[in-house]
């Protein structure tokens, strides 16, 4: 054997970058430790760790069936997330339903833009025809990104770990790994090159060429102390040296690097150590013909939305823990707005101020403003929220040279120019049993995931009749007009529970970009337009459990469920780019019962759109657009 004494004076460890590694985890009986080795692989680059869970759906099961178990999973997570962060490395978890957990994996690991993809491994596996188990063989053999196999995940500092090597580019990332774990624990790395033959020769033949230009970036890698060469049996000189280190990195070895198998050296060497050991293989280059397994298909829309319901679906429970919010929204920079359109809501805006301040303002700054947006109230709502220190807007006087409609819709468009968070949050101001998750709740899930772009709250909406309260009598004009024809129309917005609701929040870039009308049609035209826009990804539900408001006459519910038809015809003719009705009619007959006579009052109901508001000059200058 040739030992070689490394120079001591290295160059520093990897250049900081937005590295992102993805663990899957399962089994959570040693999840500290290997999201220990993630922590330790993420830092010296400054990079983001996310710990992924794939509920594992029966092929012949509907997707929709995992969302209990998904946000089960989801709090597990998140209680292991909160425990590991800290101001270095914030952990991200995300979790996802398959047919397949590999599928999944794979899935996730393409979308998400993963630099490495950890998977741990017992060290066995029970089915003879497998070499890790069906999981990790099926990533292994099309790898969507660098994948590392890692048995026994406790590491320890200061530790020593061996690198065999050959050279090429599983060669290169074990010892990327390797130093990035040697930084992170103050360790030293061997390098060592088995040379099968003992024909010393072999060394400068054209089969170790990879070697010698491996070694022309040892002077790159600041932690390696020692390279070592040796001739004869591999496996044995391999095994000989580990007993010396504490760890041991390598790439895989397979002629065939579409085989999960890895090379008889690495596998002979992964089944009998008795230590850690990480395995590496990088990603291939995309076949012209994938193998049929990782084809991806695409899913019919009932199938996208069963899986849009399971992992989109969340409750506000999940974010009740407002440091963590306040935490998210701090490493991400971003500021939190919450309008209130009002008209006329003396009743409960006083109550819904004080409690919505007083727990995410003065208690935990959560948001950053609350601004009420009033419609041109005639009783004392403006002036309780002006003596409660919320600042007040009356929306026909925004944007005055635009002039002004009569309509929440019309408000919340003029809100976008006076609120000025990152984020947009609103409620309604007539809620009587106000609780701060109906805030938190539709915050949350954009602080917690980047691809979520729009929050739909819904929840439970007693009715009451007669003095009688009916449990899930709310919600009439949702049930009657707005679901059924979200789902002959626009099928790929079936699963949201409550489009019309009043709760919702979003990203002022996705917000200023949309049309809104300016009326009753303003949720429903959201929906359809971000979903057309974004992607069904990108909208997400949150329930918000019971919420107990002023119930409508059914007068005023016709006059809704009117506009909101008028709206979807819009959006339906607009998108197959047809005229459904020549000229179709704006005005409705409301038909009034007065003691013994009838009545007819025709009414003008339509929605104005009004276009996005970045298009509008004062806009742009106030938010800093050119």
């Amino acid at each position: 054997m040739i030992e070689v004494v490394a120079s001591e004076s290295k160059i520093a460890a990897p250049a900081p970058s937005h590295y992102h590694i993805l663990l899957p985890m399962g089994d959570l009986t040693n999840a500290e430790q290997m999201i220990a080795v993630a922590r330790n692989l993420a830092s010296p680059r400054r990079g983001r760790v996310t710990v992924l869970y794939i509920v594992d759906v029966p092929a012949d099961k509907s997707f929709s069936e995992g969302a209990t178990e998904a946000r089960r999973q989801r709090e597990v997570l998140e209680k292991l997330a909160q425990s590991l962060s800290d101001d270095i490395l914030d952990i991200r978890t995300l979790v996802r339903v398959s047919h397949e957990i590999w599928q999944g994996i794979h899935d996730v690991a393409f979308a998400e833009g993963t630099d490495l993809l950890i998977l741990g491994w017992k060290g066995y596996t029970r089915s003879p025809d497998r070499i890790f188990g069906r999981t990790i063989d099926e990533i292994m053999a099309n790898p969507p990104c660098d994948v590392a196999v890692v048995k026994q995940a406790a590491l320890t500092q200061h530790p020593h770990i061996l690198v065999p090597v050959r050279g090429g580019p599983y060669a290169r990332l074990a010892l990327e790994l390797a130093e990035s774990l040697a930084a992170s624990l103050d360790g030293q790395i061997t390098i060592m090159h088995a040379v099968p033959q003992a024909d010393m020769l072999e060394a400068t033949s054209a089969g170790e060429r990879p070697f010698m230009q491996l070694m022309q970036q040892v002077r790159d890698i600041a932690h390696v102390r020692r390279i070592v060469t040796s001739r004869g049996d591999p496996v044995q000189a391999i095994l000989d040296e580990a007993g010396k280190h504490d760890l041991v990195i390598m790439g895989a070895s397979a002629a065939d690097p579409k085989h999960p198998s890895l090379g008889p050296v690495a596998e002979t060497i992964a089944r009998t150590i008795d230590r850690p050991m990480i395995v590496v293989k990088t990603k291939q280059q995309p076949d012209l013909f994938p193998p049929a397994s990782v084809i991806m298909t695409p899913l019919d829309v009932s199938t996208v939305v069963d899986k849009w319901f399971a992992e989109n679906t969340f409750h506000a429970k999940e974010f009740r823990n407002i440091g963590r919010l306040i935490d998210m929204k701090r490493k991400q920079g971003l500021t939190i707005s919450l309008g209130l359109p009002a008209l006329n809501e003396e009743t409960t805006v006083g109550n819904i101020i004080k409690v919505i301040k007083r727990e995410l303002m003065d208690k935990a700054p959560l948001l950053d403003e609350i601004v009420l947006i009033d419609s041109g109230s005639t009783d004392h709502t403006v002036e309780i929220a002006r003596s409660l220190g919320i600042p007040v807007h009356v929306h026909q006087q925004i944007l005055s040279a635009h002039g002004s409609y009569h309509g929440k819709g019309e408000a919340l468009w003029k809100s976008l120019h006076v609120l000025k968070g990152d984020i947009i949050a609103w409620i309604d101001t007539d809620i009587a049993n106000i609780h701060p998750k109906f805030v938190y709740g539709i915050i949350g899930p954009l602080l917690k995931e980047p691809r979520i772009q729009y929050v739909k709250g819904f929840y439970r909406r007693p009715l009451k009749i007669a003095g009688e309260v009916q449990a899930h009598g709310g919600g009439r004009v949702t049930e009657l007009t707005a679901r059924p024809l979200l789902n002959l129309f626009f099928p790929q917005l079936s699963g949201v529970i409550q489009p019309l609701s009043g709760e919702y929040a979003g990203r002022r870039q996705v917000l200023e970009r949309l049309p809104f009308f300016t009326g009753y049609g303003v949720e429903i035209g959201l929906l359809i337009d971000i979903v057309e826009h974004y992607g069904l990804s990108a909208l997400a539900q949150v329930d918000l459990q019971e919420r107990i408001h002023r119930n409508q006459s059914l007068i005023a519910l016709s006059k809704m469920a009117f506009t909101i038809i008028q709206v979807i015809l819009r959006r339906l003719e607009e998108r197959n780019r047809l005229s459904l009705l020549e000229d179709p009619n704006r005005s409705m007959k409301l038909i009034h019962y007065e003691r013994n006579r009838l009545r007819l009052e025709v009414k003008d109901l339509y929605d104005v759109e009004r276009p996005p508001i970045i298009d509008i000059p004062e806009y742009r200058q106030a938010h800093g657009y050119r």
